[in-house]
């Protein structure tokens, strides 16, 4: 099974051992963001992927009625060929993953993975804030990004060999929503450590068990009301981190 297939199994599992169903409250789509909202409360969030130039001005077919759809449908586009639809799907996910009771840490994600000067560090997805804590350890540190454009990053094209021989991963959650997270973390045989990291991260060990992910470092919406407003203004992590809280869990 995928990994997208192994988060809608939880996800459905998890809402049918509930005696009480939820609906879809409300759903925001931003330019840098998306919230799901549930009819309890609940919610979570996901990278809005860059949308693809369209001679049409619909990009979700399916969004006059989404808030029409119970909890377990909209889970199913975390399997869709749409990348939009996947980071709704997500979001979803990640407000049903939030009722679940778990042992959380809030350490700075980083410092958990006790990077040293011998270590190969292979960073998926370009993290500009902890990018100086990295290299402040020494270590030999690659960036893979599908952007290429700025100097020093690695194309997507070799990143499988450079996670084939790392110590250290650092892998963005986008990769689920951009749908390579699957042959990324098929790269991945002789790592010590691995962190899938954003506030898209499902922060739920179960799904990640047998991969080499060892730590997942996401978000939990505290405030709904305030990062909906943000993700509607178009703002990102830097406006709604304040609303967030940000944890990780070992897998």
């Amino acid at each position: 099974m995928s990994l997208a297939q192994d988060l809608i199994a939880f996800g459905k599992q998890h809402c049918l051992s509930r005696s009480d169903t939820h609906h879809i409250r409300d759903i925001r789509i931003g330019l840098g963001y998306t919230i799901v909202e549930l009819s309890d409360g609940a919610s979570g969030v996901a990278w809005t992927p860059d949308r693809s130039p369209s001679s049409s001005c619909t990009h979700l077919k399916r969004a006059a009625n989404m808030e029409e759809f119970q909890e377990t449908e909209i889970l199913e586009w975390l399997d869709s060929e749409s990348q939009l639809e996947r980071a709704v799907g997500l979001a979803l996910f990640n407000a049903i993953n939030s009722r679940v009771e778990r042992v959380l840490s809030q350490e700075e994600a980083i410092s958990t993975l006790n990077i040293s000067s011998d270590d190969h560090v292979v960073m998926v997805g370009f993290f500009a804030p902890i990018v100086p804590k990295v290299k402040a350890t020494g270590c030999r540190f690659d960036v893979v990004e599908l952007n290429t454009e700025k100097q020093g990053f690695i194309d997507l094209h070799k990143g499988p060999e450079l996670l084939a021989e790392c110590d250290v991963a650092i892998i963005t959650a986008t990769s689920i929503i951009n749908n390579t997270v699957d042959d990324l973390l098929s790269k991945l045989s002789r790592n010590r450590a691995a962190v899938m990291l954003g506030p898209s991260t499902p922060v739920c060990p179960e799904v990640f068990k047998d991969t080499r992910i060892t730590q997942l470092s996401g978000s939990q919406v505290m405030d709904p009301e305030r990062v909906k407003r943000v993700i509607s203004l178009g703002g990102g992590t830097k406006v709604m981190k304040k609303h967030l809280n940000f944890v990780s869990a070992a897998v």
